[in-house]
């Protein structure tokens, strides 16, 4: 798990908490009602308490979807580039759902059947004037169908680490708190500041370029090092390789010609000398 990935997940949810409102917005009202009767302090600290417990389960979430991905898919994916290709396709997904294209609106509908399916364990939790309820109003809201949340899920798959997995997912739901816990003037604020300056879209747009450099920088970079080595044992330098040995065995040869002359003056030298010698004795003989 990067650096990276988790900025790019807190990010996420907290450019995409704006949709986050159109989700859980009911549900928030229905959580400030419930506490009505409780003092201003308790209910900051009630309030605290159940967005920990949804940060839990976003948690519990992101461990599962880590393991998914270390049992099921990093055994296919050993010892190639696959990981890393299914990472950046992830990332222009989510980037593109981010722009609005509704790739997870059916997700979600299968998602709110679960949801309804804990709605009598929901109404038990209510009113939340204790911390233990807070604690299982969070817990529960953790599992309320959100496009969003399924987006950071894939990555926290792809990821294939159980415990980044988990981090992810917790700081991705970090990234939602600020726009959950607002009042309702810097709700309107923080809505108008993200929508008028296109933030989702930008962070989107940085998704997409994201994924597309981790699937395509690498193949580059490998192709660029594989033409380098491939100039170097070019014809050209295999040519002037030859031509070097080439040169060096003409030399040897010469070298070889020229020891073969000198030897050959040195013997034409030698009867020369003893020629003169014996003409010495014959007429150091004569004379006597």
């Amino acid at each position: 798990m990067t650096t990276a990935l988790l900025v790019a997940a807190f990010l996420m949810g907290f450019l995409g908490s704006p949709h986050c409102l159109g989700m859980c917005g009911g549900l928030v009202a229905a959580f400030s009602l419930s506490m009505k009767d409780v003092s201003p302090a308790k209910r900051r600290r009630l309030i605290a308490t159940y967005h920990f417990g949804r940060l839990i389960s976003y948690s519990i979430l992101g461990l599962i979807a880590g393991l998914i991905g270390t049992t099921v898919l990093e055994p296919l994916m050993r010892g190639n580039s696959t990981p890393r290709i299914l990472l950046g396709l992830v990332l222009v997904f989510v980037g593109v759902t981010m722009l609005g294209a509704p790739f997870l609106s059916k997700l979600e509908r299968v998602g709110m059947r679960f949801w309804q399916y804990l709605s009598p364990i929901r109404q038990k939790v209510f009113p939340l004037n204790t911390y233990p309820r807070a604690m299982a109003a969070g817990l529960l809201w953790g599992y309320l169908p959100c496009g969003l949340v399924y987006g950071a899920l894939l990555i926290a798959v792809v990821a294939h680490n159980p415990l980044g997995g988990a981090a992810l997912m917790f700081v991705f739901g970090l990234g939602t708190v600020p726009m959950l816990v607002a009042t309702h003037e810097t709700v309107g604020w923080l809505r108008d500041k993200i929508g008028r300056l296109r933030l989702r879209q930008i962070n989107g747009f940085i998704m997409i370029l994201s994924g597309l450099a981790v699937v395509f920088v690498p193949m580059i970079m490998k192709s660029m090092h594989s033409g380098a080595q491939m100039n170097h044992g070019s014809p050209s330098a295999m040519m002037t390789d030859g031509n070097m040995q080439h040169m060096n065995s003409e030399n040897h040869e010469i070298h070889e010609m020229l020891d073969t002359t000198h030897t050959e003056m040195g013997s034409h030298e030698m009867p020369d000398r003893d020629q003169t010698d014996s003409m010495g004795d014959t007429l150091e003989h004569t004379a006597q």
